[in-house]
This record gives C-alpha cells, sequence and structure tokens, in this order.
C-alpha cells in the first residue's frame, strides 16, 4: 500500500480554497512541483519571470562568463548633503544630551565646531551637576530630527536647517556644509 500524502486547504483572499503543495516537493498527487523537473513557472500574472542567475563563486576559474555587476545609481548632491545634515544634527543633539562622546563626531565636523560643541556640551554637564535640576536633565533627551532643508549656496557649498523635537521643546538647528577632498565637512553648526 502506498502512502497518501495529504493536500491541505487554504482560504485565499477571495473566499475560495485551492490546493496547497506540501513541504516533500509534491503536490499530493506523486507529481512534482512546478519547476523542479524543468517545467517554467507561471507566476499569478500568467507570465514566466526571468531567469535568475546563478551566484558567482570567490575563486571562479578563469574564463567563465560572470555576471555584469549593476552599477549604483548616482545620488543627486541635496540627497547626500540632506542625509549627512539629518545625521549629524541627531549625532550632535545626542553628544549634547551625554549620551554620545564628541569624538564620534571629529571626522564631521571642523575643528571649531567640535570644540564648541564640546564646550557647550561641557556646560550643560557642569550645569545639571551644580543644581541638580531634573529639567536640565530631560532637555536634550529623546531628541528626534523632523525635518530638514537644503540649499545649494555655491558650487560645493550648502546651507541646511533642521527642525528637532525633544521631550521638552522644538528648536531649530542651522548648518553649513563644505565639500573638501571629496568629503562633506560641517564648518558652521548652530543649535537654538
Amino acid at each position: 500500500m502506498t502512502a497518501v500524502r495529504p493536500i491541505r486547504a487554504v482560504q485565499n483572499g477571495v473566499g475560495q480554497n485551492r490546493a496547497v503543495q506540501d513541504s516533500s516537493g509534491q503536490n499530493g498527487t506523486g507529481q512534482n512541483r512546478p519547476g523542479q523537473d524543468g517545467n517554467a513557472r507561471v507566476g499569478e500574472d500568467g507570465k514566466v519571470p526571468a531567469p535568475v542567475p546563478p551566484p558567482i563563486k570567490a575563486g571562479a576559474a578563469p574564463g567563465v562568463a560572470r555576471p555584469v555587476p549593476v552599477p549604483l545609481r548616482p545620488v543627486s548632491e541635496a540627497a547626500e548633503v540632506r542625509a549627512i545634515t539629518r545625521g549629524t544634527v541627531q549625532a550632535s543633539m545626542e553628544v549634547l544630551a551625554g549620551i554620545r562622546p564628541v569624538h564620534q563626531l571629529a571626522r564631521r565636523l571642523d575643528p571649531r565646531c567640535l570644540a564648541a560643541l564640546q564646550h557647550r556640551a561641557a556646560l550643560i554637564r557642569r550645569e545639571i551637576n551644580r543644581t541638580g535640576n531634573p529639567a536640565l536633565a530631560r532637555l536634550h533627551r529623546n531628541s528626534a530630527v523632523r525635518s530638514v532643508r537644503v540649499c545649494e549656496v555655491a558650487d560645493g557649498v550648502y546651507e541646511a536647517s533642521a527642525v528637532v523635537v525633544d521631550d521638552a521643546r522644538a528648536r531649530a538647528v542651522a548648518v553649513r556644509l563644505e565639500r573638501s577632498k571629496q568629503i562633506w565637512r560641517v564648518v558652521e553648526l548652530v543649535i537654538g
């Protein structure tokens, strides 16, 4: 006597039952699933999808045809500056809250901006320790950058503004970025 493989019924989106293949690779009738016996799989739209190339193995033999890598799509300068501004402003607020060390921004900020941010964070910490005011401790906690606007003022120079909301209030941040040696550096950072 041969074993019978069950066909499970499930509800599809329109309320009709349809057969589902079990995990053994067969559909309950002893036949292989489509695609395993050389037949092409057909999608729900009735079209056969394009074949997927096999993965490239490291150290493949020379002369073997390799798939051409897909080129990266170019990102607009404004979108790149917007993303850098968002990350830098968020990190700066975390420095002021005391949950991020200031040296993590050394690569993005110029030395004068870094020193000013470090000085402001030290003043906040000193005032919290001196007064013990719990409102000061919540001053920059849970900051989130809500929006960022960028404007190109010259070739390789952008100015951006950001709105940051924390537990106590909303504040504005102004940033000036300049491209130097193919990287963007923040040369002005003003936190309101």
